[in-house]
């Protein structure tokens, strides 16, 4: 990839990887992926549009939504650039490796394992799990222990599916909420950043269809939950 020239580098957002068909970000924690109906904000979305419409109005460039982060989680997000490659990346993107890490209250019992619930969201924009699979959609999480400290464990989590919220409500519901998580985490807990990220993606390259994987950096924060006192 060339290097950007200053005046057109995105701000907010790291690029780590583009080409004609996609690009690959670093997405900051508290920045959006795409804007809701009642968000007025900037997202990953607008800042990118603006940057490969190097800041003309007049420009009909687009670019696409593949998949999402939650506003708190940070890490690596992928647009397309042209409608081919958001419907192959569509198409295959159940079978993409999707690696997060995350830090949690407690230490687990079962230092690795799988999660399997049904998910529903309720009117207040809240998920949970039921055991009715005619109620729910259908969402598994896989998990091992990474680190330890006194009250927290650092995991490396793999999503066998994607639904909204999945990984947060899953541990939330397991007894070991998610650190910094204020819609599904303890009460009480002193205000920080939501402790999720998502570490790499492996896909196929839509035009070439050669398997690439990219990654991005865990934030230094994750580290000062487990630094020896």
């Amino acid at each position: 990839m060339k290097p950007i020239p200053y005046r057109h580098r995105p701000k907010g957002l790291t690029i780590l990887y583009e080409d004609q068909d996609i690009i690959v970000i670093d997405k900051s924690a508290g920045l959006l992926t795409v804007k809701a109906t009642y968000e007025k904000e900037k997202t990953a979305h607008h800042i990118l549009t603006n940057y490969i419409r190097k800041g003309s109005f007049k420009s009909k460039k687009q670019l696409f939504v593949v998949h999402r982060l939650d506003r708190d989680t940070s890490g690596v997000l992928v647009f397309a650039k042209n409608p081919e490659a958001k419907e192959n990346l569509k198409l295959q993107w159940k079978g993409v490796k999707k690696k997060y890490v995350a830090v949690v209250h407690g230490i687990l019992a079962e230092k690795s394992g799988t999660i399997t619930s049904y998910l529903v969201e309720n009117e207040d924009y809240e998920v949970f799990s039921v055991k009715d699979s005619r109620k729910g959609e259908l969402a598994k999480t896989r998990y091992k222990v990474l680190k330890e400290a006194k009250r927290f464990s650092l995991l490396e989590i793999e999503l066998l599916t994607g639904k909204k919220n999945q990984i947060r409500v899953h541990f939330s519901e397991k007894g070991h909420p998610l650190v910094g998580d204020d819609k599904y985490g303890k009460k009480g807990e002193p205000k920080s950043r939501l402790a999720l990220h998502s570490h790499y993606l492996t896909f196929k390259h839509p035009r070439t269809g050669k398997e690439i994987t990219f990654e991005a950096e865990v934030p230094g924060f994750f580290k000062s939950y487990f630094d020896e006192t």
